[in-house]
């Protein structure tokens, strides 16, 4: 019993003499991929050499960072981890045992433990790790059906439709949800309605606990456009604070800008037929062929939202040019042979005095 007594006494005794500080979790959200911080930190300076231990509270509890002796012990160390945890050993000195993470992975995700002593305190500490990934939203439509998609997102998405003004029929859509060997997902949608209205818009938005992104389509009715010049409109008349990009038949790539302070880079393949781009983000077109049929789409995106116009061209001759050039081709060629006669006339009066005056010259010689 007077054992039992004197082993409490000595736990109460070191309990006092260590100061234990324990707060409630930090959150911390981080991007796949990306590098982030986990803090912790001690009040005051640490003079000694800290003792600082970093775990994961998964399953088995694996080593994710082990610290003393002024310098790392990671023999131990989770192979999950490897090659990604650092200190700010520069920090150290002034409390600071905060860990940085490279690369994080969706398995990354969960609590964790720091635990920090010296020889005269001690501190533990905990962290919620939350993995997340940044959303992006494809929309297009073949026919009358129009898919949604997006690829590489964490934690599971949702998919909803909505439309522009709203309308009173229900669509028939259909959404699945696949998860990648990273843990991660992909979603897509589609559904079947009538595209006629051209002032309709149909939205598709895939949402997160964390993250939301929306994409619109809107299709406007097909417009014949000349083989001299064209004019394309884009849906969007303020294209500020917005990266904007020109494709042709959903895939080639024909003008392109990252935000309002860059200039736009033409491809390659369309030099020769990129006029230029208005500040409203219409596309204007030149020296075009029945090659140029097809789609054109405008796709300007913002932090929340991409709004892709989509307007089917179709190219026609334009004849009152070509009756003008034809008419100044006749004009030119009536002119050269008018002076083509001229000269032959003049050509032809003087063979006739060169004749005259020799014809001339022999009766003077027979006269003499």
């Amino acid at each position: 019993m007077h054992i039992i007594i004197a082993a409490l006494f000595v736990v109460i005794v070191i309990v006092l003499l260590i100061p234990t500080i324990s707060r409630g979790d930090a959150k911390v959200s981080c991007v796949f991929k990306e590098s982030c911080i986990l803090p912790c930190s001690f009040q005051g300076d640490i003079e000694e050499d800290p003792y600082i231990h970093w775990m994961h509270l998964s399953e088995g509890h694996p080593l994710v960072y082990l610290h003393y002796d002024n310098k790392e012990q990671l023999t131990t160390q989770d192979q999950q981890f490897r090659n990604r945890t650092s200190l700010f050993k520069d920090q150290l000195s002034r409390g600071n045992a905060s860990l940085q993470l490279a690369g994080v992975q969706v398995l990354d995700e969960g609590r964790y433990s720091c635990y920090i002593s010296t020889d005269n305190r001690e501190k533990e500490s905990f962290i919620d790790l939350e993995v997340h990934t940044p959303v992006k939203v494809s929309i297009q439509h073949v026919g009358n059906r129009i898919t949604c998609s997006s690829e590489g997102i964490y934690p599971e998405p949702e998919l909803t439709w909505s439309t522009r003004p709203p309308s009173k029929v229900s669509f028939k859509n259909t959404t699945t949800v696949e998860q990648t060997k990273q843990q991660l997902y992909n979603i897509n949608g589609s559904l079947i309605a009538s595209l006629d209205e051209s002032d309709r818009v149909y939205s598709c938005t895939v949402s997160t606990q964390r993250n939301r992104r929306r994409a619109s389509l809107r299709q406007l009715q097909q417009i014949n456009g000349s083989d001299l010049e064209a004019t394309i409109s884009c849906s969007s008349s303020n294209t500020s604070l917005m990266s904007l990009i020109w494709r042709f038949n959903h895939s080639q790539i024909i003008v392109s800008r990252s935000g309002p302070s860059d200039n736009y880079t033409v491809s390659e393949r369309w030099k020769q037929h990129v006029k230029g781009v208005s500040e409203s983000g219409n596309l204007i077109l030149k020296y075009l062929s029945s090659d140029q049929d097809g789609i054109y789409s405008c796709e300007i995106s913002d932090a929340d939202e991409t709004v892709i116009t989509e307007t089917c061209m179709r190219i026609s001759e334009d004849n009152s040019a070509k009756v003008g050039v034809t008419i100044g081709v006749v004009s030119v060629l009536a002119l050269f042979l008018i002076l083509c006669c001229k000269k032959k006339k003049a050509t032809n009066m003087t063979l006739l005095q060169l004749n005259v005056s020799e014809g001339k010259r022999e009766e003077d010689d027979n006269h003499m």
